[in-house]
């Protein structure tokens, strides 16, 4: 998938441990480890607002995109 998470490079920079942001954000340690790894299909707003306000954080600093290998040889992917 071409979306990247870099929650982990926040929690790193604000030396916070991942149960420590669940907490605050108020979601489960599980569903946050299933956004940080890149497995979540969606994220709410609601959760990003959360996830910001709590590392005082922009969206773009959680969440990066990188072309996919066929996206950047000039091929449309497939649907």
């Amino acid at each position: 998938m071409p979306i990247v998470v870099d929650i982990d490079v926040m929690l790193a920079r604000r030396k916070m441990p991942v149960g420590v942001l669940a907490e605050r954000v108020g979601i489960t340690p599980a569903n946050l480890s299933v956004l940080k790894n890149g497995r979540a299909r969606a994220v709410r707003f609601s959760t990003l607002a959360a996830l910001c306000e709590v590392l005082d954080c922009q969206p773009g600093d959680l969440l990066r995109w990188e072309p996919d290998a066929a996206d950047s040889d000039g091929t449309e992917p497939a649907a």
